[in-house]
């Protein structure tokens, strides 16, 4: 059944040949190539300008060197290189108050990128394997810089409520009656 036009309504007609010219095509997918291409690059930035950026006082050396860390203490695959940024940003805030602080992290990173040099023959943030770079962490486990560093990421990683829904975790429950009738078994990673 086909619909039929209110009576006195004017139908419009349709030209079924598109109006798009061959140079009028070429020219439009000219400038979406361009586009695509162009724009992304001109507005990425890179990761040694954002760990500049994060880590004025520390150094660009040391913030890759300690993300690396956070990365490789607490490996998770999927998550962002900034979100271990983030965990290890405030290092930074603290070397700029603490002149200890600042001196147990940036001799702590001397030495850890001392040790990977005589192993591996480069800094610790540019050796290949995780294997590799865990056997340097377990040789400074007991010091304090690592056990600093260690401490501080649990909390600078598990406490990001951005983080939360990667982990399968919905927050505290305390509030809204505890988790027993609220699916405290509807976990799937555990």
């Amino acid at each position: 059944m086909k619909p039929t036009p209110a009576a006195g309504a004017a139908m419009r007609v349709l030209d079924k040949q598109p109006k798009v010219s061959r140079r009028g095509f070429l020219r439009g997918g000219g400038l979406a190539a361009i586009s695509v291409t162009v724009v992304p690059a001109a507005m990425a930035v890179t990761k040694d300008v954002v760990l500049e950026q994060s880590f004025p006082r520390l150094g660009t050396v040391t913030g890759k060197t300690l993300v690396r860390m956070a990365r490789d203490i607490y490996p998770h695959d999927k998550l962002a290189e900034k979100f271990y940024v983030e965990a290890v940003a405030p290092y930074d805030a603290a070397a700029g108050k603490d002149p200890e602080v600042k001196a147990l992290l940036i001799d702590g990173v001397r030495d850890l990128d001392q040790r990977a040099k005589q192993r591996y023959g480069v800094p610790y943030a540019q050796v290949k394997t995780e294997n590799e770079r865990v056997v340097l962490l377990k040789d400074i486990e007991s010091t304090p810089f690592f056990k600093k560093v260690q401490g501080d990421l649990v909390t600078g990683l598990y406490n990001n409520k951005k983080l939360w829904p990667l982990f399968g975790y919905e927050g505290s429950s305390w509030q809204k009656g505890g988790y027993l009738h609220r699916g405290f078994d509807d976990i799937d990673w555990l």
